[in-house]
């Protein structure tokens, strides 16, 4: 198992609830869910992957379980991991799932690649 699925059934569940169209997405060695073409939230592991708004990026990794997301030794401003004990709580999980669809409207959507 390359992502926890009983978390992706929790994400998807919180989504269909609030009525958001999503695309599921397999990439980074796990799960992605895309909200109007831009990735909003994933599964890495058993980590949450959040993309939220960078002015309150840093209020939020004073938050519980919350680290910075960082692949390569440099960590990406707006995108955060929160592991799992920071979302065992329904209502944590759907906290840190709003923030991502707070700031997905404001977010900018990756270039697409010409074939």
């Amino acid at each position: 198992m390359a992502y926890d699925e009983y978390l992706a059934e929790r994400m998807k569940s919180i989504l269909k609830d609030k009525r958001v169209n999503f695309i599921e997405k397999k990439m980074m060695g796990g799960l992605t869910f895309m909200v109007d073409d831009k990735m909003c939230v994933g599964i890495v592991k058993n980590n949450l992957m959040a993309r939220i708004d960078p002015e309150i990026y840093e209020q939020s990794l004073l938050k519980k379980a919350c680290k910075p997301m960082d692949f390569t030794n440099k960590p990406m401003k707006g995108f955060v991991f929160i592991e799992p004990e920071g979302i065992d709580m329904e209502e944590n999980l759907a906290y840190w799932i709003q923030l991502a669809l707070n700031y997905n409207p404001k977010a900018k959507s990756s270039k697409k690649k010409k074939k």
